[in-house]
């Protein structure tokens, strides 16, 4: 169900949508009955629509005002998304506060909210603001690499095939800044961050994916090689737009972005016979150029014309790059069969499919407990359709890529939960 949410602004023309996910930050379980007032960022004070959590810790799906949608494909455009100011409460935990929710016109933001508990000594925490996005504010232009790192340059590499890390460690600034935090953040959820923060959820499906494919090459370029480790420091990369890319602590993402990496995360870019995955650099291609790279906006244009995701990086960085598949996810129980389960489908990994489903249905209680018997009948699939419903994918009831990496994901979380209590 959606709510309509009417704007008192004259200039927000169109219609996007917010999700708020609420989680406790000590076991990432859902907190049901937390309770989200949404306002104007310039208005804080005037509440203009207030909803709950249900059992899985989510809201509602509440449609907000935004501006029209060719300011998002457009250069040089007044800014493309409203931003709006989150409070959310709930019972036995602390307040929290976030500013700056981006609400495009057509998409579907997601906000996440991890609360503290109220017996926490520490003091409340901070508001979360949220910055400009990187294509409308003032960011530093990108510093320029090789895109193949020798392996004397920057010390002995460690890695003897490319992984698909469980986590990355950003610096929270430039790598020189020893007061900036470090955090600890899944993979996939760093690169739809990132994504979210440095397009627009609104561009062409091929455009959105060049641009995650080059971030994920540049991203495991940076854990192939331990770039940073390599020079003595204790992170993965950073959240400098001067160094890597921009991520931004608590910030919103957005559906067709999370889609996107959710089904191609295990990818990255390559040319023949070089083991590591490119550094794929880019610019806006507005207000910086970079002859060579990709530029976002230029990307976005080649979509609109229906170029292939394939065809868009070509375009920038040559007909040699191509597209590779990483040879380990890390993190994991099981890999991906490499079919999709559905009814009928039986075996040790319709079983693994199955206890880990029902693990996951004792936080999730929406989702129907499913016996671990090894066949995939109407009980298993009622209960991946619904795990499906609440995780933001096609509500389909059969298990393919996204949706087993998915379970695979929520799982590990909920067994690491386990072990710590």
């Amino acid at each position: 169900m959606n709510h309509l949410v009417s704007s008192c602004s004259t200039d927000l023309t169109s219609r996007g949508s917010l999700q708020v996910h609420v989680v406790s930050i000590i076991n990432h379980f859902p907190i049901t009955g937390a309770t989200v007032r949404i306002s104007h960022t310039n208005r804080p004070a005037q509440t203009i629509e207030e909803v709950s959590t249900n059992l899985s810790g989510q809201t509602p799906q509440v449609t907000l005002d935004a501006p029209e949608l060719s300011y998002s494909l457009v250069p040089g455009s007044p800014m493309p998304y409203a931003p709006y100011a989150l409070e959310i409460t709930a019972p036995g935990f602390k307040p929290k506060q976030i500013s700056g929710t981006e609400i495009l016109p057509d998409s579907l933001a997601i906000q996440p909210v991890a609360l503290e508990p109220e017996g926490d000594p520490e003091p409340l925490p901070d508001p979360v603001v949220i910055p400009e996005h990187t294509l409308y504010g003032n960011y530093p232009p990108k510093i320029a690499e090789t895109e193949v790192k020798p392996v004397h340059e920057s010390g002995e590499i460690v890695l003897s095939r490319v992984v698909v890390p469980q986590t990355i460690v950003v610096h929270d600034g430039v790598p020189s800044d020893r007061s900036a935090k470090d955090y600890y953040v899944p993979y996939r959820d760093y690169i739809k961050n990132v994504a979210s923060s440095e397009i627009y959820a609104t561009w062409p499906q091929a455009s959105i994916t060049a641009n995650v494919l080059a971030i994920m090459s540049f991203t495991l370029n940076r854990v192939y090689t331990e770039w940073y480790r390599n020079q003595g420091y204790d992170f993965t990369i950073t959240s400098s737009t001067a160094f890597d890319h921009k991520w931004i602590y608590g910030r919103n993402i957005f559906e067709s972005i999370s889609l996107t990496v959710d089904e191609i995360f295990d990818n990255y870019l390559s040319r023949p016979d070089v083991k590591q995955p490119i550094l794929t650099q880019y610019c806006d291609g507005r207000q910086v150029s970079c002859p060579n790279w990709m530029t976002q906006w230029g990307s976005c244009s080649l979509g609109e014309r229906g170029y292939s995701p394939i065809e868009i990086l070509r375009h920038y960085y040559g007909s040699s790059i191509y597209i590779n598949t990483a040879e380990q996810i890390s993190g994991i129980p099981a890999s991906w069969p490499g079919y999709d389960l559905t009814l009928g489908s039986s075996g040790d990994k319709v079983r693994q499919l199955q206890e880990q489903l029902d693990a996951i249905a004792s936080v999730y209680t929406a989702i129907p407990r499913v016996a671990a018997d090894g066949f995939y009948g109407p009980a298993t699939a009622a209960a991946v359709s619904e795990f499906q419903s609440i995780f933001g994918l096609p509500q389909t009831g059969v298990v393919d890529f996204r949706t087993w990496y998915k379970i695979s994901h929520i799982y590990v979380g909920i067994t690491r939960i386990a072990e710590l209590t």
